[in-house]
């Protein structure tokens, strides 16, 4: 099978250290600056700035535009959607690193060292702080803000309008100012294949104020992935 040619706009601008896959589409006025490595699939939308400085006050940003290339990377998956002036940053510490089938709407803000998992959904405006963990399938409503070095667990659906100053755990429904765990994300649990006890038992111990080591106390083999993210997420 041949390999799929990328489309590149004439408008937009792709310097420095960046390395392609196949098969991606980058729409007018993009602008890519590396260290930054792309997938395949990939499709991103007019305006879109991947690759810029980590927003940091301490960090020397490059004075000469022939050498804008400045940061730790940026590694993204494979078939994600970037639309229009959404902004992903370069890693301060670490790469930010954005996994696959990520659905990423306009003018979201992902900012130095996040880690996003795989079949993300960022509705509009949503903004991620620094060093920010969004688990696989998680969802953000329209304008949530995360504060820094919060994790956001696998398959959780946070409401639009949400500022997540606690992390949320694995399935949850959050939202509010601040979010707090108002239930399980029971429909997403039951299509991602999850089985019924599971999905139950989940449902029981969100049912009532949420509290972090709660989570210990489920025991299924389904939930075991999510349950060790969690708690490697939120050590110490």
């Amino acid at each position: 099978m041949s390999a799929q040619p990328n489309s590149i706009h004439p408008t937009a601008v792709v310097s420095g250290d960046v390395r392609l896959g196949e098969g991606n589409t980058i729409g007018p006025f993009a602008v890519i600056t590396g260290p930054v490595e792309l997938g395949d699939g990939n499709w991103i939308g007019a305006g879109v700035v991947i690759g810029a400085p980590p927003e940091v006050r301490s960090w020397e940003h490059p004075r000469d535009v022939a050498d804008l290339s400045s940061g730790n990377g940026i590694r993204i998956g494979d078939r994600n959607v970037f639309r229009e002036y959404a902004q992903v940053h370069q890693g301060w510490h670490a790469q930010t690193v954005i996994g696959d089938d990520a659905f990423v709407m306009n003018q979201v803000y992902i900012a130095h060292d996040c880690r996003l998992g795989d079949g993300v959904t960022l509705a509009s405006s949503v903004l991620l702080a620094g060093h920010v963990r969004i688990g696989d399938g998680a969802n953000l409503g329209l304008g949530t803000s995360v504060h820094q070095r919060r994790y956001v667990g696998r398959g959780a659906m946070v409401g639009m309008g949400s500022v997540v100053t606690r992390d949320v755990p694995p399935w949850a429904k959050a939202f509010g100012n601040p979010a707090r765990v108002r239930g399980a994300n029971t429909v997403g649990m039951s299509r991602s294949g999850i089985g019924p006890d599971a999905v139950d038992a989940v449902a029981a111990l969100y049912a009532d104020d949420f509290e972090p080591a709660a989570l210990d106390r489920l025991d299924h083999e389904e939930l075991a992935a999510a349950i060790a993210e969690w708690r490697e997420a939120t050590a110490g």
